[in-house]
């Protein structure tokens, strides 16, 4: 199927072909970049990453699983392959959004020797039989325990669930988040320790004191987080999304930023963990469509949860939830299933600081960082991507670098702003490609406000039936 083939699929079956539609973007020479993209993809990563350990630690198993997954045809390699495209990765961390194509693929392979590959019994061991009362985090696809390894080290451990997906598309998962993970190296990112394919799936992240940003936020009625922790945990999370959508190795789509997934450590500085709906971007494309369409209800951008287009405007959207949270106190969605995005868009349009600004702090904040993270959440969940910030803005706008002072534009200045941020993005994609984004996305474009919100309503009210 060529390009112009899948341009010419009606917009309605798209989502049904989007596996073909990706495969058609990698391009010609599909062959060669196919085995390119077999060195560089998910799988291939975890390979030459096991190629070192030595067979006499019992990590044989881990190897034979590693092979039985190669060998079995599955939709999962397919849409990994069309994803990772064809070039050659350089290691040189990309600074504005470029990178050589020119590059040896092996200078991109990083392996962390220093994970390790754990058996059942030792993660049993260390959970106390994953007893409940080690139970520290659960979600739709994952249970996450407390444990204690033999060296004394405390860990979190990750049991992966999914109970709706077959064995092999749980591999193909597990091998996709490690393979994702290997490349990630911030002080803003979870740090993973180890794993284990023994009797499941497991990863063993550093454990955190202080849990999930969700816990510490929403736990109890008496918040400890006072706005200055707030903001340094904001400006975290937007460091380690410039770094994943800019300056890592490859781009990285998270696709579930919420409050859940941002961890704590000791001194509030703030991680983003679990990788599993991540995604590789290759640098040449707009966007991918995927399906299904899986995320957290209430973070959801509107052309994601609609049409099933991601890119880093997918995540930006998604941040601009977290940072409402962090200013109102007020969940994604709250019990009586109103989205805080509904909420909060007449008092951002309106700037009403004390209407928004979460009441436990007893008007104990900065009222120009306040502001600042206002008029940054307002940006950050507009209804059309293009006029979102991207993250490298997102954090110049939350420190106060970006040399402009908000107070003193207006909103169409601001628009135009954002404009001519999403206009050098686009730049940095190649006319065919360009071509391909804006035909996608016309519908899209086309999305106004009150469309946006009438249809957020519809979509919760249909989840929470």
């Amino acid at each position: 199927m060529t390009i112009e083939e899948c341009n010419n699929i009606p917009r309605k079956h798209r989502k049904k072909k989007n596996l073909e539609t990706e495969a058609c973007r990698a391009g010609k020479g599909g062959e060669k970049e196919t085995a390119s993209a077999e060195e560089t993809s998910p799988r291939g990563v975890l390979e030459m990453l096991v190629s070192g350990i030595d067979d006499k630690t019992g990590d044989l198993h881990w190897k034979k699983k590693l092979c039985h997954v190669k060998r079995t045809p599955s939709p999962w390699r397919i849409s990994t392959i069309s994803m990772i495209g064809g070039g050659k990765i350089p290691l040189r961390r990309r600074m504005h959004g470029r990178r050589s194509n020119s590059e040896d693929v092996g200078d991109f392979i990083m392996p962390k020797p220093s994970w390790k590959n754990f058996s059942y019994e030792e993660l049993r061991q260390a959970t106390h039989g994953f007893s409940s009362d080690k139970l520290i985090g659960k979600g739709g696809h994952a249970e996450v325990y407390k444990g204690q390894l033999y060296d004394g080290q405390v860990v979190a451990v990750k049991k992966i669930m999914k109970e709706e997906k077959n064995d092999e598309e749980k591999n193909g998962d597990f091998l996709a988040e490690l393979g994702i993970i290997a490349h990630i190296d911030h002080p803003n990112t979870a740090k993973l320790i180890g794993f284990s394919s023994d009797q499941g799936l497991y990863l063993v992240l550093q454990y955190l004191p202080y849990g999930s940003l969700a816990i510490a936020l929403h736990g109890s009625e008496d918040c400890r987080l006072e706005w200055d922790t707030r903001y340094k945990v904001a400006i975290g999370v937007a460091k380690g999304l410039q770094y994943l959508h800019s300056n890592c190795q490859r781009r990285i789509i998270h696709r579930d930023i919420t409050a859940s997934n941002i961890l704590l450590s000791e001194d509030y500085e703030a991680q983003i963990s679990d990788f599993g709906l991540a995604k590789w971007l290759p640098e040449s494309w707009a966007h991918l469509v995927v399906s299904p369409i899986e995320g957290t209800f209430g973070y959801m951008a509107p052309e994601y949860f609609m049409h099933g287009l991601v890119n880093e405007k997918t995540d930006v959207f998604a941040f601009g939830v977290l940072l409402l949270e962090l200013i109102t106190g007020r969940r994604a969605v709250d019990s009586s299933s109103q989205s805080l995005v509904m909420w909060a868009k007449p008092h951002l349009e309106n700037n009403s600081v004390d209407e928004i600004a979460d009441p436990r702090l007893g008007g104990n904040y900065n009222v120009v960082e306040m502001k600042r993270a206002m008029f940054t959440a307002s940006t950050c969940i507009h209804h059309l991507p293009t006029l979102r910030p991207n993250m490298i803005r997102v954090v110049q706008l939350l420190k106060g670098d970006n040399g402009l002072d908000m107070k003193q534009k207006s909103m169409g200045e601001r628009i135009q702003m954002m404009k001519g941020d999403s206009m050098q993005d686009m730049k940095q994609k190649s006319m065919g490609e360009r071509t391909l984004h804006i035909d996608v996305c016309d519908d899209v474009e086309d999305y106004d406000s009150p469309a946006y919100l009438t249809d957020l309503n519809r979509h919760m009210q249909l989840v929470m039936e």
